[in-house]
């Protein structure tokens, strides 16, 4: 088992903080089989709510696939994320991000099977808090890659313009 944890980096203007708007949030990525290396030609994707029967076991993991290429079967699930070694949480759910310079940061942290993710794409809703004034806004990920754009702009009433940019992402083994 190989654990893998996704790092995000961000330009964050008027923003303190950016996370996955929902809890059944679709995380998306490119994967890759450990066995016989072949990369899947299609993004996958998966969320924390499903979880999924791993064939021969008794046990389940949010995601299960088959390698077209050597025919075995691989899983994905949810771990722990531990932003400081002291943190003795269990808790799965995303670390928001919050960094004032643009460093990597945890996202999350993945217990994976036989398989690697090599990739994590930006897609879907996500939720941004203003750094003055709390106030909060989505960003659909989605529909901004549908106008070829590859930043977040709106504007906040109380405190000026706000921007999400630079979105960059890395997954190294924890």
């Amino acid at each position: 088992m190989v654990k893998l944890c996704v790092y995000i980096s961000m330009e964050l203007e008027g923003v303190k903080e950016l996370v996955p708007a929902d809890e059944d949030y679709e995380y998306f990525f490119t994967v890759q089989c450990s066995s016989c290396r072949e990369v899947h030609p299609k993004t996958v994707s998966f969320n924390q709510k499903e979880e999924h029967e791993i064939s021969g076991s008794k046990g389940s993991a949010h995601f299960v696939w088959r390698c077209g290429n050597c025919k075995k079967e691989h899983s994905a699930s949810f771990a722990p994320s531990n932003p400081s070694p002291k943190s003795k949480s269990k808790s799965t759910s995303p670390i928001p991000y919050s960094s004032s310079t643009s460093a990597f940061e945890p996202l999350i942290s993945l217990d994976c099977r036989g398989l690697e993710f090599t990739e994590f794409h930006f897609r879907g809703r996500w939720l941004a808090k203003g750094e003055e004034t709390d106030t909060s806004f989505e960003i659909d990920w989605d529909e901004l890659h549908k106008e070829n754009e590859d930043r977040w702009d709106d504007y906040d009433e109380d405190a000026g313009a706000v921007s999400v940019s630079e979105l960059k992402s890395k997954i190294e083994r924890a």
